[in-house]
């Protein structure tokens, strides 16, 4: 297994690949088709250019990496080192690397002058939750994205209200963001996760139903959306690497 762990400045140039037009015409063309057909015709034809999958490594990535991984083992993978992760997500992380049989995991790190300068105390997360997000997730993501033309996601709709019109495709700062499960409903993930044998993040048996990092991660209660535990009492339902989807038009989704 090759891995890496990696500091990257925040110096970056990011080249446009993709249009909105680009996304409306692969949303077209894979339309009603298998999830797995989709991503292999993606793979295997070279059809996205360089991508990587972007994954947290949370309650449902063992999915995402097993659908790639058992079509291109190599694709790599980027892992945000955020120095703030629950033990158990580490160790999952490896896991799962080593199970699925993955060679290029990416660890990502956040600057240390960064750190040094705005979180020293690493409290930043209690009292500017998305000052914390941008220095450990959002600026070393968009470094570590910037050699490639697209990410794969793990998102999905039924995860909340601010994904329910989620697409497969869509373009972000010039680069096509892909979302395999977008159209995957909670049973369809348990029922792909038993049929391989994935192993469970082991704090989903906790009611931890959407992980991230540990100071900004509760229990789900139930009725509650698997997104609920995160930034629990703040104004905040995305980290900042992803946006809210626009919900308009949800009554003719495209998958």
């Amino acid at each position: 297994m090759a891995s890496a762990t990696l500091r990257i400045p925040d110096q970056i140039d990011v080249r446009p690949r993709y249009t909105e037009a680009d996304a409306i015409r692969l949303n077209h063309m894979f339309r009603g088709r298998d999830t797995v057909e989709m991503l292999t015709v993606l793979l295997k034809e070279h059809m996205l250019g360089d991508a990587a999958i972007v994954s947290s490594f949370g309650a449902e990535s063992a999915v995402l990496l097993h659908l790639i991984g058992s079509i291109d083992p190599h694709v790599p993978v980027i892992f945000l080192e955020t120095g703030k992760h629950f033990p158990e997500t580490l160790a999952y992380r490896d896991m799962l690397i080593e199970r699925i049989g993955l060679t290029n995991l990416r660890n990502i790190m956040p600057d240390a002058d960064a750190i040094a300068n705005r979180d020293a105390t690493g409290l930043r997360w209690s009292y500017d939750p998305d000052g914390c997000c941008e220095i450990r997730k959002v600026i070393p993501l968009k470094a570590a994205l910037a050699p490639f033309d697209a990410q794969f996601t793990g998102r999905k709709a039924f995860q909340s209200k601010t994904r329910m019109a989620l697409p497969r495709f869509e373009v972000e700062e010039g680069r096509l963001k892909v979302n395999p499960l977008a159209d995957w409903d909670k049973a369809a993930i348990e029922t792909y996760m038993a049929e391989h044998d994935l192993p469970v993040h082991p704090l989903v048996a906790q009611d931890y139903l959407s992980i991230g990092c540990a100071p900004c991660t509760s229990v789900v209660k139930p009725g509650e959306d698997p997104r609920s535990g995160r930034w629990r009492g703040w104004d905040k339902v995305e980290c900042g690497i992803h946006t809210p989807v626009d919900n308009s038009g949800t009554d003719d989704p495209i998958f």
